[in-house]
């Protein structure tokens, strides 16, 4: 590992200290750090090559990104197929992906130098959305791809195939087609169960369905889902919450594993159910 690229939330308050301190801390070792070039205008005066966030990947070999678990999904998807092993840092909230506090990202870093970290493959969903038999856009998301209603839509109705036979029609305010990553997110929230990070699966949650026998369902992350939307109204379909596109009557949204994994960087002493028990307090009354 020679180059180490860096990304941070632009708006954290701590950021621009962090990345100093690891400006002097890798150069130290040796190592070159590129700045993604947002991050590079927190601190204009440190002489650093800068790149674009979708250029960035291709350049290191290592990417520390400092922020929540937002900063590291949108890293997630600049990445793609690359294999850059990403180190999350938590300068936010909750942090399930950024668990790796700001106490231990120097000692961190030592044991990847040293060979003692773990670097955990996670799977990605791939989508494209057809419109008229013809495709629109194709996305890469880390934790869900979601259907939802604008505020004053009513119930949205769709239409789910699995594996290319029809599986099931949803009335409901939308649907989360999530990853094992993206379990402890929206999917959560939504009443859909936990799935151990590493899986290969995939869970789709139905929010707020009409039917209340509608429950969330886990399949082979090997399966081919589409979604059809079968009503005239205003309905969104987002990738981790951050890409947004609008759908139309009609529409066809396809949804399977993606070629692409990404690759978490983790204490081997940090598993999943310790990150558990931080983040949701089990445990604690």
């Amino acid at each position: 590992m020679t180059r180490v690229g860096l990304v941070a939330k632009p708006d954290a308050k701590e950021a621009q200290g962090v990345i100093l301190r690891l400006l002097d801390w890798l150069g130290a070792r040796g190592l070159t750090v590129v700045l993604e070039k947002e991050t590079a205008g927190l601190v204009p005066a440190a002489a650093v090559t800068a790149a674009r966030k979708s250029d960035l990947p291709g350049q290191v070999d290592l990417l520390i990104v400092l922020g929540g678990d937002g900063t590291l999904l949108s890293m997630a998807r600049a990445v793609g197929d690359c294999g850059v092993p990403i180190l999350g840092v938590n300068l936010g909230g909750l942090g399930f992906l950024t668990a790796t506090t700001l106490d231990e990202m120097l000692p961190a870093l030592e044991a990847l130098l040293a060979g003692g970290m773990e670097i955990e493959e996670r799977m990605m969903l791939g989508t494209r959305l057809v419109r008229g038999g013809q495709p629109m856009g194709e996305y890469l998301a880390l934790n869900d791809v979601v259907m939802t209603k604008s505020a004053m839509s009513r119930i949205i109705d769709l239409s789910v195939s699995v594996g290319g036979r029809h599986a099931i029609s949803y009335r409901a305010d939308g649907l989360i087609i999530s990853t094992p990553t993206g379990s402890t997110a929206y999917n959560l929230s939504a009443g859909g169960p936990i799935l151990f990070p590493t899986m290969d699966a995939v869970v789709l949650t139905p929010i707020a369905p009409h039917t209340l026998s509608n429950r969330p369902i886990v399949l082979p992350g090997a399966q081919r889902i589409e979604v059809r939307l079968l009503v005239d109204q205003e309905v969104m379909l987002t990738m981790d919450g951050q890409v947004g596109v609008p759908l139309r009557e009609g529409d066809v949204v396809e949804v399977q594993k993606a070629g692409a994994r990404i690759r978490l960087v983790r204490f081997p002493q940090k598993d999943f159910f310790s990150v558990l028990r931080t983040k949701l307090k089990w445990g604690e009354r």
